[in-house]
């Protein structure tokens, strides 16, 4: 029997609460369901893509998605879960933020996504035909009962926040009527400006629609989902790494592996199960841990970086071998020399000694240690290991004509840039 659309987001704990009529509406002969995405940032980060799975599984179950990017809505800002008033963009950084997002987008969701921006249809409304035609329809009392509002009742909130909730109320309206989309999607903390959209159609239209959440998910040390020390994980390989993006899930505890390989990769739950109980068998191989961060950089970059990552990793922490240095890539030189410290050398200084060429790089502090490292044999170039401290290195050294990789000690390394 096929897995319903709500079941398959039961198991994969992607399911907060629904309306009553959600199910009614999945039987419809057509569905269409949307989430709004505000461009506060340049890039999505990890905590927008549990959404965009909502989207990716409802996808997958044969239906329209819709993502609408706020143009509108990012200038007012969604006071939902803050607990204090937010900075308002200027207008260039909100465009410039849809424009880098819309792509991220298409790339998770496929080319056959619809994106709207709800600038689009508030640009020739005046402030009055706002306020008569919408604002009438949703009482103030009704509006100020809402989470969001009330849990800013001690520190305040503007009007502008205020008509937050009025305004995507007004984009499920606006969908619901030009697009025939009847259902929307979103995190926990969205439930009142959803059902508010709802009231808002029953209102005006009469319509039958219905929204559903997902939990706001944190990790297992009860810290925000998609934060680490060094702060967002996102999903633009400039600003995360997809070497760093892939260690993020790699270093996951067990307990966050179960619910994230769920939540992030497309693995139906027979494997999942499978992969489990491998875990639970040999936990010091981390098979759950590896296919999730090996699944996850996959989706939100692309096979080859996932690879490169997975070289990184291995060069950096696993054991390396001359055959390993011998099937890099230049991609994976250069992701590695963004991962650990590189150095640039003018090609005129080579040929250099071996001794010099780690102390004038600053990879070790004095020619007396270079040498004791080099007795010890704890010294490799391009993994070669190096015997004798008067070993000169030249340009047959290079990998791609460009690079000199060297190791010294257990776990440390460097990398050269050589440039004409």
């Amino acid at each position: 029997m096929k897995e319903t659309f709500l079941e398959e987001l039961r198991w994969r704990g992607l399911l907060q609460q629904h309306t009553p009529n959600f199910e009614y509406l999945l039987t419809l002969p057509e569905q269409k369901a949307y989430i709004g995405f505000d461009p506060t940032a340049e890039s999505l980060t990890i905590g927008n893509l549990v959404t965009v799975m909502l989207l990716k599984f409802w996808q997958k179950h044969g239906h329209t998605a819709i993502v609408v990017l706020g143009g509108a809505t990012g200038r007012i800002g969604d006071p939902s879960g803050k607990q204090e008033e937010r900075n308002l963009l200027d207008i260039s950084t909100i465009n410039q933020n849809i424009q880098k997002q819309q792509q991220q987008f298409v790339h998770l969701l496929g080319e056959d996504i619809l994106l709207l921006d709800n600038f689009q249809w508030y640009k020739d409304m005046n402030t009055l035909m706002f306020l008569r035609d919408i604002g009438k329809y949703l009482t103030v009392n009704y509006m100020s009962a809402k989470d969001s509002v009330t849990s800013r009742i001690d520190t305040g909130m503007s009007f502008t926040e205020f008509s937050y909730q009025l305004l995507q109320a007004y984009d499920f309206n606006f969908l619901y009527n030009n697009y025939g989309c009847n259902i929307q999607f979103g995190g926990a903390d969205q439930w009142g400006n959803m059902t508010s959209g709802m009231d808002l159609i029953r209102k005006m239209s009469g319509g039958n629609v219905g929204v559903l959440t997902c939990p706001l998910l944190t990790k297992s040390d009860g810290n925000k989902f998609g934060k680490s020390e060094t702060g967002n994980i996102w999903l633009d390989k400039t600003m995360t790494s997809p070497y760093k993006f892939y260690q993020f899930f790699l270093n996951t505890s067990d307990e966050d592996a179960v619910r994230f390989i769920k939540i992030f990769t497309l693995l139906d739950q027979a494997s999942i199960n499978i992969v489990i109980q491998q875990q639970q068998l040999a936990p010091h191989l981390r098979i759950l841990q590896k296919t999730l961060a090996q699944h996850i950089t996959e989706l939100v970059h692309n096979r080859a970086m996932r690879i490169t990552a997975e070289k990184t990793t291995e060069l950096l922490f696993g054991k390396v071998t001359t055959e390993m240095i011998l099937h890099l890539t230049i991609c994976d030189l250069q992701s590695l020399s963004s991962e650990i410290p590189m150095k640039v050398m003018n090609i005129s200084t080579l040929p250099i000694n071996v001794v010099d060429i780690l102390v004038v790089n600053n990879f070790i502090s004095s020619k007396t240690e270079a040498k004791k490292h080099i007795q010890n044999a704890a010294i490799t170039i391009n993994q070669h290991k190096i015997l004798d401290n008067t070993r000169m290195i030249d340009n047959t050294w290079l990998l791609f004509d460009k690079y000199i990789l060297l190791r010294f000690g257990k776990k440390q390394f460097g990398i050269i840039d050589v440039v004409q």
